[in-house]
């Protein structure tokens, strides 16, 4: 079915083109005879504003841009739905792809985006931070936000606290009397790896423990089998860890299960904390103590500050760290009544708050 043009209801209500367009735009002083009649043919014509046109005489298409890695991951889902509903708020439109962010699709895409004149883009892609190409493509192109730390800097990034959850679940096994903790890493590339791990050490000290590298064990952290190998060979050299850390919940239900395969029963003999508090963390035997991540306010707050970045509210990139909370439950004995609140830990290092 053809296109109800601008013309048809300027020509339905005996009008010019140009009192049609300033009528139907809110705009421009008519009377309210002709005013009534260009809404009517618009009504009964059923026309539907041209955006694309409205958008060049504006010099926005009030459209964002997403740059997204794996669709299926559970927190990037949690991301997409805040951005998502948070555009929609302020009625932009979002474009959602899926690339690989460390190989030249992802370099493509964001030319695509910059053709297609986005006011801005969002990046939720891990890789960001070992593509320098992307990093000098993102700086001074466009406005962009990320959820991690892009190649080269220069682009603001939304993040939990990274830190915060390493130390509060280290803190709360220390609290509760363990003294050998270990912990199960996401992969060591990553910088947030490298803040969890720090807030894991920041713990252990603070609860006068010594830190043991022979106690952290890198795994994958994108499948549940990467923290049950992980844990395996952990516990192969450190088989008297009564507590253990591990830095997401799909790991942790791994480390459940290897726990199990090891006859060590959990909490008794080795209690465990994860990290995420996805839905299934609930039903897992036992039911998963772990650190709730604000996945869906950082996709709504990376769409404000890059609104703040397009209208020029924010001169300089600023990090932005959202808040985590501890969420008790069987798997590390829950939460004694005279343990110590855990303590907001000092932040030591410009990366505490990147991800």
């Amino acid at each position: 079915m053809a296109h109800v043009s601008l013309k048809d209801v300027a020509t339905r209500a005996g009008v010019s083109f140009q009192t049609a367009g300033k009528v139907l735009n809110g705009k421009g002083r008519v009377s309210a005879a002709t005013r009534e009649r260009i809404v009517a043919a618009a009504a009964a014509l059923d026309y539907v504003p041209n955006a694309l046109a409205r958008d060049l005489l504006s010099r926005s298409t009030r459209t964002i841009g997403v740059i997204a890695t794996d669709f299926a991951n559970d927190a990037l889902a949690q991301h997409l739905v805040g951005l998502e509903r948070e555009a929609r708020r302020h009625g932009l439109l979002t474009i959602i792809g899926s690339v690989d962010a460390a190989g030249p699709d992802a370099a493509r895409y964001v030319h695509a985006l910059i053709e297609r004149r986005v006011d801005g883009i969002v990046t939720l892609a891990p890789a960001v931070e070992d593509n320098p190409r992307l990093g000098e493509l993102l700086r001074g192109r466009v406005p962009t936000v990320s959820t991690h730390t892009v190649a080269g800097g220069g682009i603001p990034v939304v993040t939990p606290d990274n830190l915060r959850s390493a130390y509060l679940p280290t803190r709360h096994l220390a609290s509760l009397g363990h003294r050998r903790i270990g912990t199960v890493t996401g992969l060591r590339h990553r910088r947030v790896t490298h803040v969890r791990v720090q807030g894991y050490r920041q713990a252990l000290a603070d609860a006068d423990l010594p830190f043991d590298p022979e106690a952290v064990e890198e795994g994958d952290w994108n499948v549940v089998e990467g923290g049950w190998q992980a844990t395996h060979r952990l516990l192969d050299r450190r088989p008297d860890l009564t507590g253990l850390y591990v830095h997401n919940d799909a790991m942790a239900i791994g480390a459940l299960a290897a726990l199990r395969e090891r006859g060590r029963r959990v909490p008794d003999d080795c209690a465990v904390v994860g990290c995420d508090d996805l839905p299934i963390a609930a039903w897992t035997t036992p039911p998963l103590t772990t650190v709730r991540l604000p996945f869906v306010e950082v996709g709504e707050t990376a769409v404000r500050l890059l609104l703040a970045e397009i209208d020029e509210r924010t001169p300089e990139p600023r990090p932005i760290t959202l808040p985590v909370e501890m969420v008790y439950r069987a798997s590390s004995g829950g939460r004694r009544v005279d343990a110590p609140v855990d303590p907001a830990p000092p932040v030591t290092t410009a990366e505490a708050g990147t991800g």
